[in-house]
């Protein structure tokens, strides 16, 4: 099973057991995190497609550690203006490790693209057939 979340402006595809690195959460290591916003599960018999999320389905995590990425160095200059700059950060990260897709009982639905006139017109022209 395996499902598509949206995690802090991100799309990330997540399986259990899985670890990966996300936008820094400000929670410390240790700490549960549901997210929500799950766009599709998919299991070994069906797919979930929300619009835009799946209804009552969650992804459970664990914050694991925090760090930061490799120094991005950013320069910049105008040619013949004696103008350069150079700059850089290093980009904070946080380390979910996903404990499990959870995925609630869903509401059935009314079925309301066919009318229940053309069904009863349809089971009229049966009975007049006979």
């Amino acid at each position: 099973m395996y499902a598509i979340a949206h995690i802090k402006g991100f799309q990330y595809k997540v399986q259990k057991g899985e670890t990966l690195r996300v936008p820094s959460y400000d929670l410390e290591v240790g700490k549960k995190v549901t997210i929500p916003e799950v766009m599709l599960v998919a299991s070994d018999d069906d797919i979930m497609v929300g619009a835009p999320y799946v209804e009552q389905a969650v992804i459970e995590a664990t914050v694991t550690e925090h760090d930061r990425y490799d120094k991005i160095t950013i320069f910049k200059k105008k040619r013949r203006k004696d103008y350069s700059v150079k700059r850089g950060h290093r980009q904070g990260f946080t380390v979910l490790t996903i404990d499990d897709i959870v995925v609630g009982k869903a509401k059935k639905k009314a079925r309301t693209d066919k009318p229940k006139a053309t069904a009863e017109a349809a089971s009229a022209d049966e009975t007049s057939e006979s």
